[in-house]
């Protein structure tokens, strides 16, 4: 019991932030972020020793929360409102072209499809490999570099349409 304890304490210090930032990124809420990363965790206390591979633990850490994230809408419905999203605050200053910039890139990425923008934001903001992707997403991993492909190139023709700065964005 000591030893998973002490492994599943490494995964919740390890994994924690990377999770919450992928979490808000899927539901814009920060306590429903914080809801399901906490549900994520509890899932794999539970099953910790279904991973038999601890380099396989940040993809199967975000399986679970891509699931829980699912499971919020089977079990009720949300009252949606047109309501601004807020950033993820960073402790360092931003100026405001910044802010502003990433709330475009942000409201565009949203925009995307979900089968163009879950891969993006796995790769962008998780730093998940194609093969990571691949297996989070139950995908060929040939069908995911083609969907990110296609994701950076829908967002850099809507960030082109709307004539919006982006200081290498996707580059």
């Amino acid at each position: 019991m000591a030893i998973k304890k002490k492994r599943y304490e490494a995964l919740v210090q390890v994994y924690h932030s990377e999770l919450y930032r992928f979490a808000y990124w899927l539901c814009h809420d920060p306590t429903i972020a914080e809801d399901l990363v906490q549900e994520t965790f509890l899932r794999a206390w539970r099953s910790l020793e279904s991973l038999q591979d601890d380099k396989a633990a940040k993809p199967w850490l975000l399986t679970i929360l891509r699931r829980e994230n699912a499971r919020r809408f089977e079990r009720k419905q949300f009252d949606y409102a047109d309501v601004e999203n807020n950033t993820l605050e960073d402790n360092k200053s931003v100026t405001l072209d910044d802010e502003m910039e990433q709330t475009v890139i942000h409201r565009q990425i949203n925009k995307l499809s979900p089968e163009y923008r879950e891969p993006l934001l796995l790769q962008v903001v998780m730093g998940c490999s194609g093969e990571e992707i691949a297996d989070i997403l139950e995908l060929n991993k040939n069908t995911v570099m083609t969907r990110l492909y296609r994701a950076r190139n829908q967002l850099k023709e809507a960030l082109t349409d709307n004539h919006e700065p982006i200081k290498g964005a996707l580059n």
